[in-house]
């Protein structure tokens, strides 16, 4: 079978505009409809998104699970991490790690090579610390746990009546 060059390039632009979409809108939904986020953000000028994927039940089927966050999580294999600045658009990428076995599939001279999946893959293997590092302008735990508190006290009330 003969393969046409442009055609396989214009299936992968396709391919990385695809998944960036879908990355991008969960990362746009969480940040500006989920009730905790919102709430986070009311009381912090910083929202950690944290995103893994998930198989559904029929086996196949994945699906990305996005948590709003006061403390940056552990780097984790299988995972996207984001730090959004609070009622606003401006996202930085934390890093983006693809689960180990398909590590190689990014790496340079790949038709999947990505650069800031790459770097997050060598950040996780060789600078794990520095990837676990807090962001300087984050809350002090104790001030990120007490507005965790304050929000969910808020939504039991709310519960309630």
């Amino acid at each position: 079978m003969k393969l046409s060059l442009f055609e396989t390039h214009d299936r992968y632009k396709h391919l990385k505009q695809d998944q960036w979409e879908i990355v991008s809108r969960g990362a746009e939904q969480c940040l500006k409809e989920n009730p905790d986020s919102i709430a986070y953000q009311q009381k912090s000028h910083y929202v950690y998104l944290f995103a893994h994927p998930r198989t559904a039940d029929d086996g196949v089927t994945k699906r990305l699970l996005w948590q709003p966050r006061l403390s940056r999580p552990k780097p984790q294999t299988n995972s996207y991490c984001f730090r959004a600045q609070s009622n606003t658009d401006i996202i930085e990428v934390c890093w983006l790690l693809p689960p180990r076995e398909m590590w190689s599939q990014y790496a340079p001279g790949k038709v999947t090579e990505d650069n800031l999946t790459m770097w997050s893959i060598n950040q996780f293997v060789n600078h794990r610390k520095d990837l676990d590092r807090p962001h300087p302008d984050d809350l002090s735990e104790e001030r990120a746990k007490q507005i965790l508190k304050e929000v969910h006290s808020w939504k039991k009330f709310r519960q309630l009546t």
